[in-house]
């Protein structure tokens, strides 16, 4: 069972993830594994910008 992470989380994991694919003396292989998880991890975080844009908006409207 995986935990849901926060918006925050993800995106310093990314960051991290990018650190360690600016390391010179990184394989190829380890390179595109990491690569693959970033790429997981910062759409984790646009999907859940994009819900708290829709929460936002659905607000809005019942404010209105």
């Amino acid at each position: 069972m995986s935990e849901k992470k926060s918006f925050e989380t993800e995106l310093e994991e990314a960051k991290e993830l990018l650190k360690e694919l600016s390391n010179p003396e990184i394989t190829l292989e380890k390179s595109v594994e990491v690569y693959k998880e970033g790429i997981k991890k910062l759409e984790s975080a646009s999907k859940m910008l994009e819900e708290a844009k829709l929460q936002i908006e659905e607000f809005s409207k019942k404010d209105a």
